[in-house]
C-alpha cells in the first residue's frame, strides 16, 4: 500500500481504545498507530508535532483531539470508545474533570463531530448519548469491539484449591467503580478473593484487606493467562462505553457479575450469562458472586453461554471487516457523515 493510501491513527496511550487501535493496526495493512504519552493532552496544539503524520489516505481517531490531528487532505472517521460528557458522569468525576469535560473537551468534541466525514459508536448505548447529549442526526454506525478468541479462550479446570478467584480488570477509578470493591469484598464468603489489576493509568492500592489481592499493571498480552487463572469478573462500574474486560472474560469462558448500565446489558445476558447489579450495591454484588463460587455447574454454563455469544457477536474478525468496509466507503465517499470535508483553521 503506497504512502498516500496509508490509514494514520494518532492515539493517547494508556487506555482501552488504544489496544483496539493497535489490533486494527495488526489486523489492516497500511493501518499505523502513531503514539503519544498521555501528559501531551495536557498540551494538545502540540500533538501535531509528537505524533507527525506523513501525507496519510485517512485518518481515524477517537473524538477528543481529533481537531489536532485531522488533515486538510485526508477524510476523518472518529470513533466514541466511550462518552463521559453528560451530567451523570459530573458524580463520578473530579472537580478538575468536570471543568474539562464541560468546556475545552466538550468544545473538542463538537468540533470532531462536525468535521468528521464517518462517526461510530462501540455500542447503542453509546451511540444514543452522542445523539441525546451532543444533538447529533447524521448516521452512526455501531462496531462493537473485538476479542482475539484464539488468545482469549477458556481453560478448563477444577476450583483451585486456595478458594474462588474472582477478578477485577480495570483502572481503579471511580467510573470502573473501584471504590465499591472493599464494600464487597467484605460480603463475600471466607474462600472468596478479589484479585485485582492496577489498570493502565493508575499505580495506587486498595486499602489492605485479606479478601482483596492486588496483581499490579498487567500487560495486556498476559491478560489472557490472567482470565484463565480467575473464576469469575467482577464489573462495579458506572459507565462503559463497550466494557472490553467483560467481553474479554467472556471469551475465556468467564460468568460475569456487572452493574446494569450502559453498555453491559448489550454484552451480558442476565441470568443467562451472568448477574446484573445495581449501581452502587455492594450487597447485591456479593450475593450474586457467593452464589457463583457455590455452584461449579453454574459457573460453567454461564462460562458456556459467554463464550459462545463473544465468537458469534464480538469476535476480532468481525470488527477488523466492519472497519475495513466503513473506511473503504469513506475514501470512495460513500458514507460521508458531513456534507463534504470540513477542516478547521489553522489557528490552532
Amino acid at each position: 500500500m503506497n504512502e498516500a493510501a496509508t490509514i494514520a491513527s494518532p492515539m493517547c496511550r494508556g487506555n482501552g481504545a488504544y489496544v483496539i487501535h493497535k489490533q486494527l493496526e495488526q489486523a489492516l495493512p497500511g493501518y499505523r498507530v502513531v503514539s503519544y504519552h498521555p501528559l501531551w493532552t495536557l498540551f494538545p496544539a502540540c500533538l501535531p508535532l509528537v505524533a507527525p503524520m506523513e501525507r496519510p489516505g485517512l485518518v481515524h481517531t477517537t473524538p477528543d483531539y481529533a481537531v489536532f490531528s485531522a488533515s486538510r487532505k485526508a477524510p476523518l472517521v472518529i470513533t466514541f470508545h466511550n462518552y463521559v460528557l453528560d451530567p451523570f458522569m459530573q458524580r463520578y468525576s473530579s472537580k478538575l474533570q468536570r471543568i474539562h469535560y464541560a468546556t475545552t473537551l466538550r468544545w473538542f468534541t463538537q468540533l470532531a463531530v462536525k468535521q468528521a466525514d464517518a462517526v461510530t459508536a462501540v455500542s447503542r448505548f453509546t451511540a444514543s448519548l452522542i445523539r441525546s447529549d451532543l444533538g447529533y442526526t447524521g448516521p452512526l454506525p455501531v462496531i462493537y469491539d473485538g476479542v482475539d478468541t484464539e488468545r482469549f479462550f477458556p481453560s478448563r479446570r477444577s476450583s483451585f484449591r486456595d478458594g474462588i478467584r474472582v477478578l477485577f480488570s480495570g483502572n481503579l477509578t471511580r467510573r470502573k467503580g473501584a471504590q465499591w470493591l472493599l464494600p464487597i469484598a467484605r460480603k463475600l464468603d471466607h474462600h472468596i478473593r478479589i484479585y485485582y489489576t492496577a489498570g493502565l493509568r493508575t499505580h495506587r492500592l486498595l486499602p489492605s484487606d485479606r479478601r482483596l489481592v492486588p496483581i499490579g499493571n498487567v500487560p495486556h498480552q498476559e491478560m489472557p493467562q490472567r482470565y484463565q487463572q480467575m473464576d469469575l469478573l467482577v464489573m462495579p462500574t458506572v459507565r462503559e462505553g463497550f466494557g472490553m474486560a467483560v467481553a474479554e472474560a467472556m471469551a475465556c469462558g468467564l460468568p460475569v457479575v456487572a452493574s446494569r448500565c450502559s453498555s453491559i446489558p448489550e454484552l451480558i445476558d442476565d441470568p443467562h450469562g451472568g448477574f446484573l447489579c445495581p449501581v452502587g450495591d455492594a450487597e447485591a454484588f456479593a450475593d450474586r458472586i457467593n452464589l457463583l463460587a457455590a455452584s461449579e455447574k453454574l459457573r460453567r454454563e454461564m462460562g458456556d453461554y459467554n463464550r459462545d455469544k463473544a465468537v458469534r457477536e464480538f469476535a476480532l474478525g468481525r470488527m477488523v471487516g466492519e472497519y475495513e468496509r466503513l473506511f473503504s466507503n469513506v475514501k470512495n465517499g460513500l458514507n460521508h457523515s458531513s456534507p463534504g470535508l470540513k477542516r478547521i483553521s489553522k489557528a490552532f
